[in-house]
C-alpha cells in the first residue's frame, strides 16, 4: 500500500507537535498511538489554514465514515484532541488509531489502521464540517496539559 498525501494546517501542526512533546506516558501504553501520529505528521504537507481544501479532515472536523467491512456501518465522528474525546458523542481522539489515520486525508479516501483484532479500513465519505472552511480557525487553543 502506498502512502497517501496528507495535508495539515500549520496551526494544527504546531498544536499536534506540542501535544506529542508534552503528553506523559509513564507506562508506555500510549506509545504506539503517539508514534502513529508522529509518523503521519512527519510526512504531512503543511498549508496555511486559509489554503486548506474544504474536503480535507483537519482537527475538529466532523466527518461521515464508512467501515469497509460493514458497508451499511456509517458513522459521523468529530476529530478532536485527546481531552475532548468521548465515545458517546463520537468525538474521536487524534491519538486513536482511526483519528490518526483520518487526519489530513480527503473525502473519498480510504484509511487503514491497526486495532487489537487486526487491520480495519474505513472510507471517509464526506467532510460535513471543517473549521477552516467555516471560518472557525480560532477553535481549540489548548495548553495540552495532562
Amino acid at each position: 500500500m502506498t502512502a497517501r498525501d496528507i495535508y495539515i494546517t500549520d496551526k494544527d501542526m504546531d498544536r499536534l507537535r506540542e501535544l506529542l512533546r508534552t503528553t506523559k506516558d509513564p507506562d508506555g501504553r500510549e506509545r504506539p498511538y503517539l508514534e502513529s501520529l508522529r509518523v503521519e505528521l512527519d510526512r504531512a504537507r503543511i498549508v496555511p489554514p486559509e489554503s486548506i481544501d474544504a474536503g480535507v479532515v483537519t482537527m475538529n472536523s466532523k466527518v461521515r465514515v464508512r467501515d469497509v467491512a460493514a458497508p451499511r456501518g456509517r458513522t459521523i465522528i468529530t476529530l478532536v484532541y485527546p481531552e475532548r474525546a468521548d465515545l458517546e458523542t463520537n468525538h474521536v481522539s487524534v491519538l486513536a488509531p482511526l483519528g490518526a489515520a483520518m487526519l489530513g486525508c480527503r473525502a473519498g479516501e480510504r484509511v487503514s489502521f491497526d486495532v487489537p483484532s487486526g487491520v480495519r479500513t474505513c472510507e471517509v465519505e464526506e467532510v460535513l464540517y471543517q473549521p477552516e472552511a467555516a471560518g472557525d480557525v480560532h477553535l481549540e487553543v489548548n495548553r495540552f496539559r495532562q
